[in-house]
């Protein structure tokens, strides 16, 4: 496809005429308040049940969102999901429309984890504090209805990043097992490492900006060491094996396009189960636009229909 789809092109039109700049031309906290301007939904989509409370974090109480199904039979799965943001904005509210539509979607229980942001909050706080959840939810995961031996992590762009870095942790840490990992466009990369063709033709007009990739890193990776870090950027590891299957969505039109589809085959080259589905009229972001994006519903449809199986063992 030349041309992103109608959908998204009235979007990118809309947002064209508003004049305002991209986030990298932004203060943090304007950012922040666009991000949430961006992704708001006016009628959530009914649950069975939504919890908020905290639990132990390593910087302090970490906020969690526990959103119940409105059909389906305990115990159930656990999808412990990471939002998106790039490490700096992004919010339990922000991803509120697509954890309730894949609670309902998978019939699992979505635990949408509010990890601490950089940059007040640099790496590894959010990896930590995400790897923190996870232990938690296979702890304590039986006593809110779900299955303590079927949990499985996800995210969107830095979530996705997230998720990627939790199943190594809890690999190399001997942690819990995790069933499945769902990256919707991953950022996965580092600057240490190559610069794909898609930074280039993706760089300006699609949402996210090459520009805001660099801006959000940086705030993000505050240490120059922390670059070669694999939990930072999980293409550097060297050892993929012995991850839970995963499932892979890429954007056409999205800067982390060609990242997204170098994971997806190195870990299909090291022997773990890998389902990649493009869209390639989309842009990053698109699954957040429920409302907005109708191929939005079939990214989360796939996704629970992967999660559906992981659960089923």
């Amino acid at each position: 496809m030349d041309e992103p789809d109608p959908q998204v092109q009235q979007l990118l039109d809309f947002i064209d005429q508003q004049r305002a700049p991209p986030t990298h031309g932004m203060s943090v906290p304007t950012a922040r308040a666009r991000l949430d301007e961006l992704f708001a939904t006016p009628d959530p989509e009914p649950v069975g049940g939504v919890e908020n409370f905290s639990i132990e974090g390593p910087g302090g109480p970490l906020p969690v969102r526990v959103y119940a199904p409105e059909t389906g039979t305990e115990p159930y799965g656990v999808f412990v999901t990471f939002h998106g943001g790039g490490w700096v904005v992004g919010s339990l509210d922000t991803h509120d429309p697509v954890c309730r539509a894949l609670a309902n979607a998978a019939e699992c229980l979505v635990v949408s984890v509010d990890y601490r942001l950089a940059p007040e909050h640099p790496f590894p706080a959010a990896a930590e504090d995400c790897y923190a959840a996870v232990e938690w939810a296979a702890e304590y995961a039986d006593e809110l209805g779900g299955d303590p031996e079927r949990i499985a992590v996800g995210g969107d762009s830095a979530g996705g990043n997230l998720t990627a870095a939790v199943t190594l942790m809890a690999r190399d840490r001997d942690g819990p097992e995790l069933c499945h990992q769902s990256l919707v466009y991953p950022a996965v990369n580092s600057p240490v490492l190559k610069r794909f063709d898609s930074y280039e033709e993706n760089a300006e007009g699609y949402l996210l900006e090459y520009g805001s990739i660099e801006w959000y890193y940086e705030r993000y990776v505050q240490r120059a060491t922390d670059a070669r870090n694999e939990y930072v950027a999980p293409l550097l590891a060297r050892d993929l094996s012995s991850l839970p299957p995963a499932t892979v969505l890429t954007a056409g039109f999205d800067p982390l396009r060609d990242e997204g589809f170098t994971y997806a085959d190195r870990l299909d080259a090291a022997g773990v189960s890998v389902t990649h589905e493009h869209f390639e009229g989309m842009v990053h972001g698109f699954v957040n636009l429920v409302d907005t994006i109708d191929r939005s519903r079939d990214a989360i449809g796939l996704l629970a229909d992967d999660l559906e199986e992981a659960f089923a063992g």
